[in-house]
């Protein structure tokens, strides 16, 4: 008698009811013996020392190979060198371009740009958006930041847009690439500026590339989704009428994956821009070191005021590549290519009309001074809220009993726990969210940490990165429902938000540090403001996603409007609320090394010290070990569904 497979089976579908309550009970039977046995055989303790690995010496050899050889060795005078001489000239190239035309000429084209990609309410945005930029007296600055984005953006696109291609149309190369660009994404941008000033020395050309690792892989994994999710019906028609390979992916393939190439692009540029102020401790210039040198000086005003342009020119190229992504699949409209050939005689007159009257510069007449104000406040702020509040009491006795409360007793538990139990709780932890895979890895991640030789930094991280994650999340998906229930709610949060996602972590972080002080509880707050607004959108995208007709039944039925979100939305809503999870552990993990200068000491402050010593090793070794912490992470947050769809 032959034999079927179940669906649950062939699909990796998780298992439900009985079958599952029998795993979860084999599982936690086979962990409670090996805790048994890990007792009696192994002990406790932390990671043992004959387990780790020094890495200073190979890692100092390296670092002095390069400084002695950097200026003779045909590598970097024939190719490095050649690469730095690039970005040089395209990044001034660009930049005399944009003070050729004038402000009223980059304005102009902006709006005009704006215009024929996605229609008039852009267009009006981005020409306020540069308008605020010269009212703030941030001209200058925004240009040299718009010339460097302009450079590492294109080379972001292209070199993401190849590796996409090329994961999209091979399973092989895919499964190979996906640890590299989850290395590329969740590596601290600190850990890896240290080797690219290292290579390249402090300037435009290491601020560029360093730019380009952090913004590729996003457009790489977009093009990867869009290339393997064409219509499969689509493809075999292409097929069946004789297409070549190359002609199926010109003519179907891409075409097909417009969307998901426009979003690339678009998370690429709002990934380059994040990076504007980070930077900007290597020599990139422009808005990001005016916000570097404001902070030096704990002048928060002046942080603000270069840290809005920066918000601005996110919005504006969000809101622009958005509405061009909605208009895809449309049908073109009429005088398209006279709308670009008006766009493009408009800012040549403009630009011509600004050099004849020699208005190419923002007048200083037209300039507000923001910062006394913001100072001011900051200091209100300070002097009540601070401290000295009845009953409550302040803002400083919050972040104590905070870090008393929750964040000492979380990493004291860890750290005490030994190592072997630590490994064994992750293990058990994935396989019972995942499978044997995810639980595999994410051992492995762990047990690196440990033999990199930074065990007890690595256990304060995730303590602090738990606490961090468990915030956001219960304000993320609270305030995520009720956006999704309330359309107006959503239109009052979602500027809110795009300043939150976009406003340089540098410049929140002194009110941060000015409301809680020094330590690791303004360091978690610092990873909540940076985290929520990811987990806002997904949840609320998630909860609005779920099927009209299933929520009609439910109200058919009687359920009541609690009922309704409990035993429908949410249930319905499941894979939004993992993706939700799986970001915000991620967002969280990338504001450690921020948390490293306001006093969060662990292995973001291992990083900061690296790079600020120029010791190759620590920073390096520290870097590694985030990656791992979140490989980790994002594996024990990843259900089993999801590592079928991606293989």
């Amino acid at each position: 008698m032959s034999t079927t497979a179940t669906p649950a089976a062939e699909t990796g579908a998780p298992l439900t009811g009985g079958v599952a309550r029998h795993r979860t009970a084999l599982i936690g039977g086979a962990a409670l013996v090996a805790l048994l046995l890990g007792t009696v055989l192994l002990g406790g303790g932390g990671w043992a020392a004959h387990f780790a690995v020094d890495l200073s010496g190979p890692m100092g050899d390296t670092s002095d190979w390069i400084i002695d050889n950097r200026d003779s060795h045909p590598l970097f005078l024939y190719f490095f060198g050649h690469i730095s001489n690039a970005v040089v000239l395209s990044v001034h190239a660009v930049y005399l371009v944009l003070l050729a035309i004038g402000w009223a000429g980059v304005t102009a084209a902006a709006g005009l740009v704006a215009r024929c990609l996605a229609g008039l309410r852009p267009a009006l945005t981005a020409v306020a958006a540069f308008a605020l930029c010269g009212l703030l007296g941030m001209w200058v600055p925004t240009m040299q930041t718009l010339a460097l984005m302009v450079v590492a953006v294109a080379a972001s696109v292209l070199l993401g847009a190849v590796l996409g291609l090329a994961a999209g149309l091979s399973g092989r190369v895919h499964r190979a690439l996906r640890p590299v660009l989850d290395t590329m994404q969740v590596l601290p941008a600190f850990a890896y500026l240290l080797p690219v000033v290292l290579v390249f020395g402090i300037g435009v050309p290491a601020a560029v590339l360093a730019t380009v690792v952090y913004a590729a892989p996003p457009m790489a994994r977009l093009t990867a989704l869009g290339l393997r999710g064409a219509d499969a019906g689509v493809m075999e028609a292409a097929a069946s009428l004789g297409a070549t390979g190359r002609q199926r992916l010109l003519t179907a393939r891409l075409p097909l994956a417009r969307k998901e190439l426009l979003l690339g692009v678009n998370q690429s540029i709002m990934m380059a821009l994040s990076m504007a102020v980070i930077a900007s401790v290597i020599g990139a210039g422009g808005l990001g070191d005016r916000v570097y040198q404001a902070l030096a000086t704990v002048d928060v005003g002046a942080a603000l005021a270069a840290g809005v342009p920066v918000v601005l020119l996110a919005v504006v190229l969000d809101r622009v590549t958005g509405a061009a992504g909605e208009r895809i699949g449309a049908v073109p409209a009429r005088g398209t290519g006279i709308g670009w050939a008006v766009a493009a005689a408009g800012t040549v007159a403009v630009a011509l009309v600004g050099r004849c009257t020699d208005r190419l510069s923002w007048p200083d007449a037209w300039t507000v001074d923001i910062a006394g104000p913001v100072n001011r406040a900051v200091d209100w702020m300070t002097a009540h809220l601070y401290s000295g509040i009845p009953v409550v009491g302040g803002t400083a006795d919050w972040a104590a009993r905070f870090t008393t409360w929750f964040l000492d007793p979380l990493r004291d538990g860890l750290q005490w726990l030994p190592w072997w139990a630590v490994l064994l709780l992750v293990g058990v932890v994935a396989q019972l969210i995942g499978s044997w895979r995810t639980a595999l890895t994410a051992v492995l991640a762990m047990a690196a940490i440990g033999v990199l030789g930074v065990w007890d930094p690595a256990l304060d991280t995730l303590s602090q990165v738990l606490a961090a994650v468990a915030v956001t999340l219960l304000a993320g998906v609270a305030i995520g429902v009720a956006a999704a229930r309330s359309p107006r709610l959503e239109r009052l949060l979602r500027p809110v938000l795009d300043v939150f996602q976009t406003m340089p972590q540098f410049v929140y972080l002194i009110p941060v540090v000015a409301l809680f002080g020094v330590g690791r509880a303004p360091a978690t707050a610092a990873a909540v403001v940076y985290a929520l607004p990811a987990v806002v959108r997904i949840t609320a995208q998630g909860m609005r996603a779920v099927d009209p007709v299933a929520m009609e039944s439910s109200r058919s039925l009687g359920a009541t409007g609690w009922q309704q979100l409990r035993q429908v939305q949410l249930p319905l809503a499941r894979p939004a609320l993992l993706l939700a999870v799986n970001q915000g552990v991620v967002l969280v993990l990338a504001v450690v090394i921020i948390g490293g200068l306001v006093g969060g000491g662990a292995l973001g402050y291992e990083v900061v010290f690296g790079l600020a010593q120029g010791d190759l090793a620590t920073g390096l070794v520290a870097g590694a070990a985030i990656v791992c912490l979140g490989l980790m992470l994002d594996r024990v947050t990843q259900p089993a569904g999801r590592e079928s769809r991606d293989a």
